[in-house]
């Protein structure tokens, strides 16, 4: 009955409250209400960033409303039929009540939005006090027999609800009027505004951390994506983009670390007390035992271990009802969150410059973002690069490394944020931080950084005309951070998709060699970063020889085996059937005795992409590995099956492919038949003969 004020599917000035059932007790329904009035006054020892008087005249008159609630409870047994009605209509109130407290005392960052959205809010406020005024008006207090302090308690609520004035108070309007006036002179595009009037308003809202900062940037950009596709938001479009471009330069220009001043990480409430614990342990403390990544959702099976979400229900997907750690067989598959460890491994990746990935927001289009999405939005961005810029080349150590961060977490999901960092020139200098000497998060943040904008088309030329190529390379082997290598791989990747770059990587000392080796050390990340590396530089056939040197193929055969990972195996036979397309690929895998797996792998229930590489394979195999490689094909009872089901089933270039490979079975079977019943067999007996 009481409503989950915290749910994480509702939006902001939204409230979902809903009337009890009809058939409600009436002495269920007061204890209930009574229990919601509990919960609103509790928000009276919780800070606000705007709209707190009027908060705070609502906190009060629900405190009224509750004494009147303990007087019927003490002098009813049973409860009246008669009140039904009138509690009925003050239970969907207060809970609308408790929604808009939970907006205004929200710590993940609404607070900016909530106070541009004041007069919206007050107005809020004043509907939801006339509200109880109108329920408490439909109780019949005159035929109740309650004591003369409860009547008056009664009629003093009411008349209070009706009197009482709910506006936004004069220091809610001066901080929107400086927000205005900040927001104006970022339109102006003349000089920025002054750091003294943004840090103003934001100790007015309670902003004072970096991560407070973080969240409010977070929840705008989370509002954005909401709301973008509906053009009847535009208004509210372009406001949230200029608060958006707002806080970004906040975070990158105020803010000297994202370290508090005793060097502790700023995330939220309880980091002093989890400070201790979080020096004791390192990364490899937050890895799933399954993927061996740092968890983002951890949740918690029957055994008592803990593993990602995504991870044990690949594992429970694939058949298997048994604990991965201890192999004990699971009576039930029920997965609970692990809360604890989700805030622990938030602040470690706050404090170590790894961005906290959101499990549970969707895959965003990022294609939205090619634009600011207002003038103000714009300026401040431009502002932000310059401003890092020139942290990067005349900072301190500390603020190099806060500078590359904070690139990292704006180049990530924003096409104009990278556009503007490549513009301020701040690729040269992040690649002079990859030779940095502290403990690795400089040089992590640096090649973090590169690889989001090497996204960008003019990063790529910036970056090898910059000598970045060997930079970027020395990283794959030597790299302090496993993370930092990680992200090498996925920059080399985006090079190569200049063909020009392919050869320039390809015949760099040991670049080849190194994400091989990737391959056979690295966790599950690791190991897709350097393959889809490898895939992308052997769009240049002068690296085939490379790969095949390198030692590729017996490798690549054993993750086939071994991986558990759908995405490591389909790109493990990407590389495969690259490599198979010229004829010494195809007598190396060949020789490897890779046939076998290839056709097990076709013949089981795996995504489509990885069925469509299978067959590739097999069909290079056929064509450059010789005549023994078609003749075992026709040989293998499934394998004739597969085929036509990729035909029906597969995706287009699988269905295309199976179609060719079936035509050189086809063909080998006719010519190589030994009887004339054999060769004058129906098409259709042949298939069924597999």
């Amino acid at each position: 009955m009481i409503q989950n004020s915290n749910a994480s599917s509702r939006r902001i000035l939204t409230f979902p409250a809903v009337h009890p059932c009809q058939s409600i007790a009436p002495a269920t329904l007061l204890a209930s209400l009574i229990a919601l009035c509990r919960s609103a006054c509790d928000y009276k020892s919780k800070s606000f960033g705007s709209n707190v008087r009027n908060a705070r005249e609502t906190i009060r008159q629900v405190g009224n409303l509750l004494l009147l609630l303990h007087e019927i409870r003490l002098s009813f047994s049973p409860i009246p039929d008669s009140l039904l009605l009138g509690l009925s209509e003050l239970h969907l109130t207060v809970q609308k009540v408790i929604y808009l407290l939970d907006d205004c005392t929200r710590g993940d960052g609404a607070r900016m939005w909530m106070l541009m959205e004041s007069d919206r809010v007050a107005n809020h406020f004043l509907v939801l006090v006339r509200e109880m005024a109108t329920a408490l008006e439909v109780l019949p207090l005159e035929v109740l027999d309650l004591p003369c302090e409860a009547v008056e308690v009664a009629e003093l609520a009411v008349r209070q609800a009706r009197q009482t004035k709910f506006e936004v108070a004069s220091g809610d309007q001066a901080a929107m009027a400086e927000v205005l006036t900040i927001l104006r002179r970022f339109e102006g595009g003349g000089d920025v505004p002054d750091r003294g009037e943004i840090k103003r308003v934001l100790d007015y809202i309670g902003v004072k951390k970096w991560s407070d900062c973080y969240r409010e940037v977070k929840f705008l950009d989370s509002e954005i994506e909401f709301h973008y596709s509906n053009k009847e938001m535009k208004r509210e479009l372009d406001a949230l983009s200029s608060l958006l471009g707002l806080m970004n330069y906040a975070r990158c220009v105020l803010f000297d670390s994202v370290y508090g001043k005793s060097n502790q990480p700023v995330d939220g409430e309880g980091e002093s007390r989890n400070h201790e614990l979080l020096r004791s342990l390192d990364g490899d403390s937050f890895r799933c035992p399954i993927s061996l990544e740092i968890m983002r959702d951890p949740v918690i099976i029957e055994t008592g271990h803990t593993y990602d979400r995504c991870s044990i229900l690949k594992w429970f997907r694939a058949g298997n009802a048994t604990c991965p750690n201890t192999g004990k067989k699971l009576s039930s598959t029920e997965l609970i969150p692990n809360v604890a460890l989700k805030q622990l491994i938030q602040q470690y990746c706050l404090a170590n410059g790894i961005p906290v990935a959101d499990s549970s927001r969707k895959i965003r289009d990022i294609t939205r973002t090619a634009a600011a999405g207002s003038l103000a939005a714009e300026s401040a961005m431009k502002a932000a690069a310059s401003f890092l810029a020139g942290k990067l080349l005349g900072g301190d150590c500390k603020g190099r490394n806060k500078s590359a961060y904070e690139i990292r977490l704006l180049s990530k999901t924003s096409i104009f944020n990278r556009s503007c960092l490549v513009e301020a020139g701040v690729i040269p200098s992040l690649l002079e931080l990859l030779s940095s000497e502290d403990d690795g998060t400089s040089q992590e943040n640096a090649i973090a950084a590169l690889l989001n904008l090497s996204k960008h088309s003019r990063s790529k030329a910036l970056i090898v005309e910059n000598g970045g190529l060997r930079s970027i390379v020395d990283i794959l082997k030597k790299g302090v951070k496993v993370e930092a290598r990680q992200h090498a791989a996925a920059t080399v990747f985006y090079l190569a998709s200049i063909e020009e770059y392919r050869k320039l990587i390809g015949e760099t000392t040991e670049a080849i060699s190194d994400l091989v080796e990737m391959v056979k050390e690295a966790n599950y990340r690791g190991k897709k970063n350097a393959l889809v590396a490898i895939y992308g530089l052997l769009m240049h056939p002068g690296n085939h020889w490379r790969v095949l040197a390198s030692g590729a193929v017996p490798l690549l055969l054993d993750v086939l085996i071994s991986s558990d990972r759908d995405e490591v195996v389909t790109d493990s036979l990407a590389v495969l059937a690259t490599l198979a397309e010229k004829s010494e690929g195809a007598q190396a895998i060949i020789r490897c005795g890779a046939l076998p797996q290839v056709v097990r792998i076709l013949a089981s229930t795996n995504p489509r992409a990885t069925m469509e590489h299978c067959v590739c394979l097999l069909l290079a195999l056929s064509i450059n590995g010789g005549e023994d490689v078609v003749a075992y094909l026709v040989r293998s009872p499934s394998l004739m099956g597969s085929l036509y089901s990729q035909l029906s089933e597969g995706t287009s270039r699988a269905s295309k492919k199976a179609g060719a490979l079936i035509r050189v079975l086809h063909e080998f079977y006719e010519r190589t038949s030994s009887t004339s019943k054999a060769t004058v067999l129906p098409r259709e007996q042949f298939v069924h003969a597999w």
